[in-house]
């Protein structure tokens, strides 16, 4: 009787142990594809953030170029004004008429 009280109550705790390890496992196959998930959407995020990332590259280098050309059309505007002569000190006689 003690023989079979030993062996019911082993068999019991092989049965609980193996429920448990399925609940376990349950668990965590359920966070695995949480976890999937999250890693997929940080892959698209990655994906958006690279091709923002491009966009922005591309609108900046547009604009260093635009003003670059801005800069050398002032630059070229202040050459050709023309210089007013300097003012000469020497005094005009003024002719007697």
């Amino acid at each position: 009787m003690w023989r079979k009280s030993t062996l019911a109550s082993f068999v019991v705790a092989v049965v609980l142990s193996l429920s448990l390890n399925a609940c376990k496992d349950a668990k965590t196959q359920q966070e695995n594809e949480q976890l999937k998930a999250q890693v997929a959407d940080l892959q698209k995020q990655n994906g958006e953030m690279g091709n923002n990332l491009e966009t922005v590259t591309a609108s900046r280098d547009a604009l260093a170029k635009e003003n670059d050309s801005l800069k050398a059309e002032i630059a070229g505007m202040k050459s050709k004004k023309p210089r007013k002569k300097a003012l000469s000190r020497k005094h005009r006689r003024a002719q007697a008429a």
